[in-house]
């Protein structure tokens, strides 16, 4: 979701045992089989699909109830970011989610990566100072702080602040990136509208920053490099772009690949990080139906990347008949190796919902990830208020709804309205991270998402993109 210009202040959120932290703390599926039972294209006037069902919802504590943001996954626990802090819970039983603790820390967005003991936190609405308490300040003030914030949670009901890492004009987003020292991993960190007036936020802003952090010594975690990537200024005179390129919201790597794809407002790009500390971008492509690009994922075999394109700013009712089907939707781009070792992004199609929301419901496509059939492209994404849709994108020409968890007073005037920010699959189940309901909880009961039930991960981020097989 797009920071709001031009302050960039996030928004304000609250549980059974709060942790108040300071920056002085110390550390520590099958084949495709038949579909006449599940409708391809599911109507409109349910809460789910024959397919889905809604297993459990954990709403927002008191501590941390600000906005839901991202998800972060480790062993049996969920981790949910919030403009506020974030929150831990416990899936061992994903029909009764427990919450096992909750930390108070506001920096806007919030999003979440988790690597062994550690969990890296994105701030990127500028404090006082680097410490959990500390309180809003104007982007003009010179010492504000905004970037990494870095965590132990080795003990996950009582998770303990570390250190933070100050980043230009802050951490809209992250991505853990493993490093070529087992002893070391990355932080790659996304951010973007420069602003005049804050002092380490100055156009042209076309960068990232990327942190190494010593696995033994996260306390001296530093920034090592800070690659500029469009060095020739990026899109800035496409019409209808929500903003020009200037740097990059979200990017997602693929390891096993030597792979990244970044959703950088005016362009999508694709990286080769062989060199993880030195990134080359080796393909941008634009879209003329793109107004900014959000997000993106690889297929499991890296022959396709699904970018989505966040219309409006995630403000804005665009899953309408008016908007139509190729604004504000995803686009699906073939993935072709060139001759010279490079790559070469291919246009196939677009997807968007067409279960219409209305002109109030704030609906556009936003984070999803593979559900991790071997051998076949489906996906699971948030709609914000349009809900959770599944994708079955195996003809990259022709991408369709196959699933969907819509939680809407419209249709069902005892279920809260849900505004779902980011929907995964992990060990069996998808996890919505609602911004208003708090967690939700899914199983998919297709068959032909049944093999996807034995893989397994013991930590997952979205963002860090995992190669996967039958029985991992």
């Amino acid at each position: 979701m797009p920071a709001a210009p031009p302050s960039r202040a996030g928004l304000g959120l609250r549980g059974a045992t709060a942790v108040a932290l300071t920056a002085a703390a110390t550390l520590f599926a099958g084949l495709l089989g038949p579909a006449a039972a599940y409708a391809d294209t599911p109507p409109s006037d349910s809460v789910t699909s024959d397919n889905v069902e809604h297993l459990a919802n954990v709403p927002k504590p008191d501590a941390v109830s600000n906005t839901n943001s991202d998800l972060a996954f480790t062993g049996d626990h969920v981790i949910g970011g919030n403009y506020d802090g974030f929150v831990i819970y416990d899936v061992a039983d994903p029909s009764d989610p427990k919450i096992v603790s909750e930390v108070v820390c506001p920096g806007g967005q919030g999003d979440v990566s988790v690597s062994g003991d550690l969990l890296y936190f994105a701030v990127d609405s500028p404090r006082a100072n680097d410490e959990c308490g500390a309180p809003a300040v104007p982007v003009t003030d010179p010492n504000g702080f905004e970037g990494v914030r870095i965590f132990d949670i080795s003990d996950k009901a009582n998770p303990q602040y570390v250190s933070a890492v100050r980043t230009d004009c802050g951490s809209h987003t992250l991505t853990l990136v493993p490093g070529a020292d087992p002893a070391t991993e990355l932080v790659y960190v996304s951010s973007y509208a420069p602003s005049a007036t804050f002092p380490n936020c100055q156009p042209p802003h076309d960068k990232i920053a990327i942190i190494e952090v010593p696995v033994d010594d996260p306390g001296s975690a530093a920034i090592v490099n800070e690659p500029v990537l469009f060095p020739d200024g990026g899109n800035h005179d496409q019409p209808g772009l929500l903003r020009p390129t200037e740097g990059c919201h979200d990017i997602t790597v693929y390891p096993a690949k030597d792979l990244a794809a970044g959703a950088c407002m005016g362009d999508g790009i694709i990286m080769d990080i062989s060199d993880p500390v030195n990134p080359v971008v080796t393909e941008v492509v634009q879209d003329e139906n793109f107004a900014f690009w959000h997000s993106a994922t690889f297929t499991n075999n890296a022959e396709a990347v699904l970018f989505t394109d966040e219309l409006g700013g995630g403000g804005a009712a665009t899953c309408t008949e008016e908007i139509g089907p190729e604004r504000g939707a995803n686009a699906i781009y073939s993935l072709d190796e060139t001759a010279d070792g490079g790559h070469a992004l291919e246009f196939a199609s677009y997807f968007k919902i067409d279960r219409h929301q209305g002109d109030q419901q704030s609906c556009v496509a936003h984070n999803g990830s593979l559900i991790p059939v071997p051998g076949k492209n489906y996906f699971v994404q948030s709609w914000y208020q349009g809900g959770i849709s599944i994708i079955d994108f195996n003809d990259l020409s022709n991408p369709r709804e196959i699933g969907y968890f819509d939680p809407d007073n419209r249709i069902d005037p005892d279920i809260e309205n849900g505004s779902t920010w980011s929907a995964y699959y992990y060990n069996g189940h998808v996890y919505s991270s609602d911004m208003r309901r708090g967690l939700d909880v899914l199983k998919l009961t297709d068959p032909r998402l049944r093999a996807a039930e034995r893989v397994t991960y013991e930590e997952f981020n979205p963002q860090t993109q995992p190669a996967y097989r039958p029985g991992r």
